[in-house]
């Protein structure tokens, strides 16, 4: 590790990116992230909290961790990153798909609920008129 790199503790990067150190230490056992050690201490270059943002923003859009995985492979492996981009476009294209199914299902079950209700609601309007006119 270049002593010139700025170095920052577990507890400053879990503040900064919102996260516990736990989550931390979770990347690092998959071998997503590799903090450098002082004695027993993590620390963190920019290079490594970059990859955790780039980590927390996949899940955040519904990646799967191997997918994750992959994308940071393929960064490290094409300096390019024509490879990498390949892969995500084609994992967006994917994940876009089934939300748009997702969303195709929701929309039917919000009709369906909908319809529903309001037969509930009419029921229980038209037992309220039934018993206010048998003087109930």
């Amino acid at each position: 590790m270049d002593d010139r790199q700025e170095l920052t503790g577990i507890n400053a990067v879990a503040r900064m990116l919102d996260i516990t150190p736990r989550t931390l230490r979770f990347y690092e056992d998959r071998g997503l992230i590799t903090p450098g050690r002082v004695g027993t201490i993590r620390v963190y270059t920019k290079r490594e909290i970059a990859r955790m943002q780039l980590i927390l923003r996949g899940k955040r859009l519904g990646f799967t961790l191997a997918d994750i995985t992959e994308f940071l492979d393929l960064y490290d492996a094409d300096p390019q990153h024509v490879e990498q981009m390949r892969a995500l476009a084609e994992r967006c294209r994917e994940r876009i798909d089934r939300l748009d199914a997702q969303r195709e299902a929701i929309a039917e079950t919000l009709g369906e609920l909908e319809k529903i209700e309001a037969q509930a609601l009419e029921r229980i309007a038209g037992a309220t008129r039934k018993s206010k006119c048998s003087g109930g």
